[in-house]
């Protein structure tokens, strides 16, 4: 099948609809940020892009911290509505019905509907045009127990997490192969 050739934009898929909760110790938010990843594991760091217009923008600043929710299939409602409600005008977690809960290592609220949540300090904000790259040390992780198998291993394909892709929001489907599985060796079975 051949290709036609756009100019060049701001398109990758799938990504997260990650709820980033923040607080500067008088106002706590929640928005949504499609714009987020990991950038290294050891130190473990993430980033979330933000236009420095937004009202969260100026709490993480202030604060230094800020906390990526990953966000669930019973989730993606509050997602939208975060992502096109501004704090300044509404309280979006009272507005969705979403729960706060105290995290271990920053100082802003977890989502307590949120199975697996990034508590995160900022290392650096790196302006690049519309948004600004808030590079971030991942200092803790809050995980539901319910996740955690009888091995101690997590299992996120049990979160039942989101996606979302140009404007659409997915449910993650089936798996697919695992880390290394093309090369993964066969086991040889003995003649008995």
């Amino acid at each position: 099948m051949s290709k036609i050739n756009w100019k060049g934009g701001a398109l990758t898929a799938p990504v997260p609809p990650a709820l980033v909760t923040c607080s500067d110790g008088e106002t706590d938010n929640v928005f949504t940020v499609a714009w987020t990843g990991i950038t290294c594991t050891q130190p473990p760091k993430t980033y979330i892009s933000v236009r420095p217009s937004r009202f969260s923008y100026d709490i993480i600043k202030r604060s230094g911290c800020f906390v990526v929710n990953l966000t669930t299939e019973g989730l993606v409602k509050a997602a939208d509505t975060c992502g096109v409600r501004s704090g300044r005008d509404v309280d979006k977690f009272e507005l969705c019905g979403l729960k706060k809960e105290k995290a271990f290592k920053v100082d802003c609220p977890l989502i307590e509907q949120s199975p697996l949540c990034l508590e995160c300090k900022v290392d650096r904000i790196i302006p690049l045009g519309s948004h600004d790259m808030i590079l971030a040390d991942i200092v803790g992780v809050s995980v539901n127990e319910d996740l955690i198998d009888f091995s101690g291993r997590m299992r996120l394909d049990k979160a039942h997490l989101a996606a979302f892709a140009h404007g659409e929001y997915f449910s993650l489907g089936r798996k697919l192969g695992y880390f290394g599985y093309s090369v993964r060796k066969k086991k040889k079975h003995r003649k008995k």
